[in-house]
């Protein structure tokens, strides 16, 4: 049995005024990507500075302004790279490059030392303010981890002074969801104080979850009640850092949104230790379905895709959202016909909104239209395969006719697993289009009957096929071509079959398209029914096809 009480509940604030549940999402934060920096680090083998630099210039073509690209004083290849950005010109001047920092006095100085000669840079300082790291790791008071902010605030401060470029600070109260909120309210209140902050000098205030050790909902109302709490809100760029120990890193992020935050740090497919930090990717793309611009450039996801997979060399999982390869599939026989009727009802209704089961966006908006909505297993059913028919090769099956080639595919999907359209359409034509036994239509000749030889029946066909390998040629009549070979093949061939049903239409536009026909065929002796397809540029000997595709059915 789980040893379940050898851990405490955290505690929680309580906050009967929260406001952020009656609010909407209903802009874009700032984006802050730390891919270069928690991310990497996290990686176990951490990128070279030359994909570092294609990275940089991935982030900035999808539009991230501020990008925190290393701990330059921590590590040579993280300076050489910042070096590299700087001296090569490669920082766009709307782009903000960030720099994380201990608060210590010979780590800010290689940190500025790294970042001369750009024109605007964030510094991040950070301490440790939480119960647990106070005890353990610092063995210091509230006090003395207070004046650890305060000195570091300190020493950006002399050293932005005499930089020529545009400092801001950022300051994150490292491990915040361990610490008392009021108390981190109180570091960070004497950080704006020591820093000056103003509405026209803003600081950044990172308050990070940098263990996630709650529900979302308890992240929001410290967010929310900091947000509430700060002397001067003016002077503050509220941020959040959340991290996703719980699995729940998105939505922490979003209900942080609603109770105050103005900038998101993360990283693409929320890479970052532990089980990582908050896709902003998922977050992006969960506004960009509500209607809102997420302000980056997302519209090509499978690009976005294999430069991760291959800089950061870790696959993105098939059932990340909106990501992953399977995201956008179907496997559930019912699920597979909503999907198919809701595409249908949009184009009726042709109202420009999206709306269809099971599908909260449009992939093809994201770059994945050559994916498969529908993909077909032994789950699945009888909509779906009729979907992929139509979808993929322009065949629109009679619905009386979606379970009976549905089981077909059923048998193949037993013995093998999923089957791809290729091998559905293979099986369509080895069912229905190639059958050759043990009749085979060769031509037919249709006359309409006029004058003297019109009585019962309007039209006379002269039909050529083989049976059983025996060339025959039969001429009959009746009330149009397709009645007419019905009656030439019973007084032939001693059949009495009866056609319930017949569909047609056209499988291409244009003067050269071809037109499909599909007979629906009962054996009136034995009971049997099935389907009968034809094609042909002539929807007359499509129809004919039709015919002797349903007879190779009923009496192969």
């Amino acid at each position: 049995m789980l040893n379940y009480k050898r851990y405490r509940r955290n505690p929680v604030i309580r906050y009967p005024e929260r406001e952020w549940p009656n609010k909407e999402i209903e802009k874009a934060p700032v984006w802050c990507s730390v891919d270069l920096r928690d991310g990497n680090q996290a990686l176990i083998d951490p990128m070279v500075v030359s994909e570092k630099i294609e990275l940089f210039e991935y982030m900035v073509k999808m539009g991230f302004k501020e990008i925190e690209v290393g701990f330059p004083a921590a590590s040579q290849i993280e300076y050489d790279f910042l070096r590299q950005l700087i001296d090569r010109k490669l920082i766009p001047d709307d782009v903000k490059i960030q720099v994380l920092c201990q608060c210590r006095e010979e780590l800010l100085d290689r940190t500025f030392e790294a970042i001369e000669g750009c024109k605007q840079a964030i510094v991040h300082i950070y301490n440790s303010t939480s119960v647990l790291q106070r005890e353990v790791v610092f063995k210091m008071n509230k006090d003395e981890i207070k004046q650890i902010a305060i000195d570091g605030t300190r020493m950006v401060k002399e050293r932005a002074k005499k930089f020529p470029g545009k400092i801001i600070l950022e300051y994150s109260p490292e491990s915040f969801t361990g610490t008392e909120p009021d108390y981190a309210l109180e570091v960070c209140e004497a950080v704006l104080k020591e820093w000056g902050a103003s509405k026209d000098e803003k600081v950044i205030i990172n308050l990070p979850s940098t263990v996630e050790m709650t529900t979302p909902n308890a992240y929001a109302d410290v967010i929310e009640w900091c947000s509430k709490h700060f002397s001067n809100r003016d002077a503050v760029i509220l941020s959040v850092h959340p991290h996703n120990d719980r699995g729940t890193g998105v939505a922490a992020t979003e209900l942080a949104l609603l109770a105050g935050a103005d900038r998101v740090e993360g990283t693409l497919f929320g890479n970052g230790e532990r089980t990582g930090n908050v896709d902003i990717l998922t977050v992006a793309y969960n506004m960009f379905s509500q209607g809102i611009n997420p302000e980056l450039e997302l519209e090509h996801i499978n690009e976005i895709i294999e430069i991760y997979e291959r800089l950061v060399k870790m696959p993105v999982h098939p059932r990340h959202p909106y990501a992953g390869k399977l995201v956008f599939t179907a496997f559930s026989g019912s699920h597979q016909d909503a999907i198919n009727k809701g595409v249908k009802a949009m184009r009726e209704r042709n109202d420009g909104y999206w709306q269809v089961p099971y599908l909260p966006i449009d992939p093809a908006d994201i770059g994945r239209e050559y994916e498969p909505i529908v993909r077909i297993n032994s789950q699945s059913g009888k909509g779906g395969v009729a979907f992929v028919m139509d979808t993929y090769f322009g065949f629109k099956l009679p619905k009386g006719m979606h379970k009976e080639f549905a089981n077909v595919i059923q048998a193949i999907s037993e013995k093998q697993g999923e089957v791809s359209p290729e091998q559905i359409m293979d099986a369509f034509e080895a069912n229905y289009l190639a059958t050759k036994e043990p009749y085979a239509f060769e031509k037919l000749k249709v006359e309409d009957l006029q004058g003297e030889r019109r009585e019962e029946f309007d039209t006379e066909i002269t039909l050529d096929f083989i049976d059983h390998g025996e060339h025959k040629s039969v001429t009959a009549a009746g009330n149009g071509p397709i009645d007419a070979v019905k009656r030439a093949l019973k007084s032939e061939l001693e059949i009495d079959v009866k056609i319930l049903d017949y569909e047609e239409h056209a499988l291409q536009a244009g003067s050269n398209s071809k037109a499909a026909a599909y007979i629906h065929m009962l054996d009136v002796t034995s009971g049997a029914v099935t389907y009968g397809v034809g094609v042909s540029s002539n929807i007359t000997r499509a129809s004919v096809y039709a015919i002797f595709s349903a007879l190779n059915r009923l009496f192969k």
